[in-house]
């Protein structure tokens, strides 16, 4: 492990500074579009999304928070706050009865249908608009580079210089 820190040149200082900035201001702009229009935050609507996109719109917590890329702690939060709204049910796994499945209910799948035409158009115009199809491409890969760069450092696996897209 390096004693000296490898810090970032100007280049690189540049593009993470504007990943921050787009980042958290994307976010903001997402939550109250989402507030505005469904009364949801954005986390609520991942949440509701991740589970329509599965067959029985059902998964186990432990699946689940690790598709949110959360807690149990926190995702168990959410869920009670989405049940209680009537969003979401929670059940006994019966392929395992110690686990418990979140499932999308037909208020939450309703809620989300409304809610997806007015969020895909907030993506829309904040993001892919402003992009050429060749940033687009870009920023798919740039995000699947580092996602593969997260896996690996996740999985402890902190040698990243390996990595295909890793500048020599």
């Amino acid at each position: 492990m390096p004693t000296t820190p490898r810090w970032l040149d100007t280049e690189e200082q540049r593009a993470w500074l504007a990943y921050i900035e787009f980042s958290t201001h994307l976010s903001d702009h997402l939550n109250r579009q989402l507030r505005r229009d469904a009364g949801l935050t954005h986390a609520d609507y991942t949440l509701l999304a991740h589970l329509s996109s599965v067959p029985d719109e059902a998964l186990t917590m432990s699946e689940l928070a690790e598709r949110l890329k959360i807690t149990r702690s926190r995702l168990t939060h959410a869920v009670t706050r989405l049940q209680q709204a009537g969003h979401v049910d929670r059940r006994d796994d019966p392929v395992n009865r110690r686990n418990q499945l979140a499932v999308l209910t037909d208020q939450g799948r309703e809620l989300l249908e409304r809610a997806a035409p007015g969020h895909v158009d907030a993506v829309r115009r904040a993001v892919f608009d402003a992009l050429t199809a060749e940033q687009v491409r870009e920023f798919a890969e740039i995000g699947e580079a580092i996602n593969a760069a997260l896996r690996r450092v996740d999985a402890g696996d902190d040698d990243v210089e390996g990595l295909p897209w890793r500048r020599r």
